[in-house]
């Protein structure tokens, strides 16, 4: 795939000539969702303002249920809330949308907000309660949080939590939480800040992740492809293999960058130096309502940094082998 480059030419591609069509919307959405400002910096506002529904949560049903009516649409991920609550999915278009991912990333973020609210409200004990025993969680919820939310600070808090003077002590202690209390509550706030920082980007980047899966399964196997060379109007033929999604082979090369929205494909190839910049579109031959059998090909241009630059056909050969 890689001719060999010009020694010390220097001259690489502006801007990434990407053929972008208009691909048909697999998911729930309209033009207000797509306005939304999505953005992380809102989790400190939930945990603010879903205190009380976050204080509650023990399971990841509850969990669930929370996320899809209110936090969810409040953290500008009304598709992931959306596919979630929706009902009468089978098997394999959970499958295929992921969801079974994306629900642990749903209830990682659930539980990461749930210890966040809890060390937080450690820090306000002083002016909000008599004592910190008065906020120590269910057992229910302390178990679900511990082996959900992934935090390692999470049992030193609740066990000194635990450890704290009764309600009716008259020692100084029973006033306010101690220095342990206070040091491992802020050590759990930053992770769970980074939890849900990254269960959050998860959710966000869900559709892109089906989506691109769903473009690598269908660029998946063996083609044959055509390549004409304007700058030596030269044509060549060559074999090309792309692996399943998910498998990266170490004996055929493969792209730098794959990227895939609909029948759009933007390949991007580098080695030693040499850069080149495919522009491609799927092309489905037939009328076949499942169109297992139709003909499926390639048509688009290159672009590389030898000044070369022309057109691709690529044929399919033979279907994706697992």
């Amino acid at each position: 795939m890689t001719p060999t480059p010009i020694r010390n030419q220097r001259t690489w591609l502006g801007a990434r000539a990407i053929l972008v069509a208009t691909a048909c919307c697999l998911f729930i959405s309209t033009a207000a969702t797509a306005a939304e400002l999505a953005s992380p910096t809102a989790l400190s506002d939930i945990v603010t303002g879903q205190g009380q529904e976050l204080a509650t949560l023990d399971s990841n049903a509850a969990a669930m249920a929370l996320f899809i009516s209110k936090t969810g649409p409040s953290l500008g991920l009304k598709d992931a809330a959306g596919i979630l609550g929706a009902k009468g999915i089978s098997s394999q278009m959970a499958k295929d949308l992921r969801l079974p991912e994306l629900a642990q990333s749903t209830h990682e973020l659930m539980a990461s907000l749930t210890a966040w609210q809890l060390a937080e409200s450690i820090y306000r004990l002083p002016s909000s309660s008599p004592t910190p025993t008065a906020i120590v969680p269910s057992a229910a919820q302390q178990e679900w949080m511990k082996s959900t939310g992934h935090l390692p600070a999470l049992p030193d808090v609740l066990r000194l939590l635990a450890d704290q003077p009764p309600a009716d002590s008259s020692s100084a202690a029973a006033q306010s939480p101690n220095t342990d209390l206070l040091r491992a509550a802020h050590q759990l706030v930053v992770e769970a800040q980074q939890q849900a920082l990254a269960s959050w980007w998860s959710l966000s980047e869900w559709k892109d992740r089906v989506r691109q899966a769903r473009g690598l399964a269908r660029l998946c196997g063996n083609w044959q492809w055509t390549l004409h060379n304007h700058q030596n109007h030269m044509e060549q033929k060559m074999a090309m293999l792309f692996p399943p999604p998910g498998i990266t082979p170490s004996d055929i090369p493969l792209p730098a960058e794959t990227v895939i929205l609909g029948d759009s494909i933007y390949l991007r190839w580098e080695r030693n130096g040499y850069v080149q910049e495919d522009s491609l579109l799927f092309i489905q031959e037939g009328h076949k309502q499942d169109r297992s059998k139709d003909i499926l090909r390639i048509e688009g241009s290159f672009v590389n940094n030898t000044g070369g630059w022309g057109s691709i056909v690529g044929k399919r050969t033979a279907a994706c082998q697992p």
